[in-house]
């Protein structure tokens, strides 16, 4: 059987198995439930603001990307076509918001999808580099991350030499900088959410933990088969706890409860995107 055949199937399995994990945990450990029930109303708040803060990440994200293909977006268009895309992508089969993205340009601005490729391929660059930072931040003091991320900047011209400039020859690098700084929002944004998730559930956890516990889950998209990391998120958690030495009952509360506001916040996208009907101005432009 093809790959595309066993997909389907490997995320069910995926997915049901990392629901059972959850409702065993859930069950079994009066801890991860206490921890749970410690969400205020103020923490939903704060966490659903930091989640908008990286839907305008990704926005930003989406137009410095496409910028290095000589097209430029609109703000607002970036922000519309970024919501979409996430709620297509948790909701719809088999993660389609890239696809779907990628279609829009094509339509929209005439955009060759080799280019955008290779251009998404400068932000899975970033968006890697600056992980990898993070998880392996417990070599530094907290504070030095930054520095190390400008440090990893400097490495931009390593990527233009043989094999790499052949393709990289293909899209404008000249403000590839805003890419990089959107990228670090981006990361930087979701690091504060998960700090701010594992402090309402163990109130001693240092940020030092946080950043690590940030590179691990960011790392764990690489390898995802399922909406949003489900269940791959959670192992690459548990297989770095020697780094960020955060419970295993911390991690599944954490998670739990991160999924839970991410729901909420695609919902609230939701019903702006198609109770303002703006998804049929993006499915005109895909459809023409």
């Amino acid at each position: 059987m093809h790959w595309k055949r066993l997909r389907p199937l490997a995320v069910i399995i995926v997915l049901l198995g990392t629901v059972s994990l959850f409702v065993y945990f859930f069950v079994r450990h009066p801890e991860v439930r206490h921890g749970l029930s410690q969400a205020s109303a103020g923490l939903i708040a704060s966490l659903l603001a930091l989640y908008l803060l990286t839907i305008v990440a990704l926005a930003m994200i989406n137009a410095a990307t496409v910028r290095l293909c000589d097209v430029k977006m609109t703000g607002n268009e970036s922000l519309l076509l970024t919501m979409y895309a996430a709620i297509i992508n948790f909701f719809g089969p088999l993660q389609s918001g890239p696809a779907f993205r990628a279609v829009y340009l094509r339509k929209r601005y005439q955009l060759n999808l080799k280019r955008y490729g290779v251009a998404t391929l400068v932000y899975y660059f970033f968006f890697a580099g600056f992980s990898c930072i993070f998880l392996l931040s417990t070599l530094l003091e907290w504070w030095l991350v930054p520095l190390a991320a400008l440090g990893f900047l400097t490495m931009w011209q390593l990527p233009k030499r043989a094999p790499f400039k052949e393709r990289l020859a293909q899209i404008n690098l000249r403000n590839w900088y805003y890419l990089a700084l959107a990228t670090f929002l981006q990361v930087g944004a979701v690091c504060l959410i998960y700090y701010k998730e594992l402090l309402s559930i163990a109130p001693g956890t240092h940020f030092s933990q946080a950043i690590v516990y940030t590179g691990a889950a960011n790392l764990a998209l690489f390898v995802s088969l399922t909406p949003g990391a489900i269940g791959f998120r959670e192992s690459f958690l548990l297989f770095s706890q020697k780094l960020h030495h955060i419970s295993t009952d911390t991690i599944v509360a954490a998670n739990i409860l991160d999924r839970a506001v991410y729901i909420v916040l695609l919902i609230i996208l939701a019903a702006f995107v198609f109770g303002t009907h703006a998804s049929r101005r993006l499915k005109k432009e895909v459809s023409q």
